[in-house]
């Protein structure tokens, strides 16, 4: 699934002040934050604000969190279409993957911060997706190497400091994929699209770690994907928790520093 490299960062003049300096007049990076229309079979589903790049992947994860496909085999091929303003990727589904455009068209536009709004209530997640498989255990060290895995390879939030990133772990913590986008939940889609179209999805035996926070998106999507162990940087919401909690996955925040918190189903991290 190869496609054209995209700039991920665009260069601007800036006036910078410093204390103890003079201003000065300087170019700085920022992150690409660019439209993308998601269709399914010619129909239009949604809009997210993305960093361009890895789209057909955006794509794919995006209608695995939205229960719309859930192995490689439900989709026979992505197309890209020209479009004046923007870009947009109509995916093919197999003749046997029933669509429901209805609930899919209410998420008309999804921001680069709030993950596709208007997603669906929590009773109704509960009806969608199976909780998740037991999957494995894993020691502590390998959480704690995760972040330093993922620090490695942001190119872009290197030269901008303003992309998230979220990779895909085996059980043993070897980094399999990592993505990064302004939005969170995109990055999230973007590495379980790469899965699937690997052929790897539902992810039982895998890890996921989001360099940001833990929110209720980002484990709806774990969910969706059957992704046992999901990992944050930073903190998890209390939806995010009680999710975790009803999904069977093991949620763990604040990897940081040799030391993190296990807020759901600690049994999977070895003591």
């Amino acid at each position: 699934m190869s496609e054209p490299r995209r700039d991920h960062a665009a260069r601007y003049p800036v006036r910078r002040f410093r204390a103890g300096h003079a201003p000065e007049s300087v170019d700085d990076l920022a992150a690409v934050e660019e439209p993308l229309e998601i269709r399914v079979a010619g129909r239009s589903v949604g809009v997210t604000m993305r960093t361009p790049g890895h789209d057909r992947e955006l794509a794919l994860g995006f209608l695995v969190g939205e229960g719309v496909i859930g192995g490689r085999a439900d989709v026979e091929h992505v197309r890209p279409c020209d479009r004046a303003g923007g870009e947009r990727l109509d995916v093919i589904v197999a003749p046997w993957v029933a669509v429901d455009f209805a609930r899919l068209t209410r998420h008309v536009f999804a921001t680069s911060s709030c993950g596709v709004c208007g997603s669906a209530s929590l009773e109704a997640l509960r009806k969608q997706f199976p909780r998740v498989a037991d999957g494995p255990v894993v020691a502590p060290e390998v959480v704690h190497a995760l972040v330093g895995a993922l620090r490695g390879v942001q190119p872009t939030f290197d030269q901008t400091g303003g992309l998230h990133a979220a990779a895909l772990f085996d059980e043993g913590g070897t980094l399999l994929i990592a993505r990064e986008d302004v939005g969170r939940h995109n990055a999230v889609d973007k590495v379980i699209g790469h899965a699937l179209w690997a052929g790897l999805v539902p992810l039982h035996r895998h890890m996921l770690l989001v360099s940001g926070r833990a929110s209720f998106e980002i484990v709806q999507k774990a969910r969706a994907a059957g992704i046992p162990i999901v990992a944050a940087v930073s903190a998890p919401s209390s939806l995010a928790i009680d999710l975790a909690e009803e999904s069977n996955i093991t949620l763990i925040g604040f990897v940081r520093e040799g030391r993190f918190n296990v807020y759901s189903h600690a049994r999977r991290v070895r003591e």
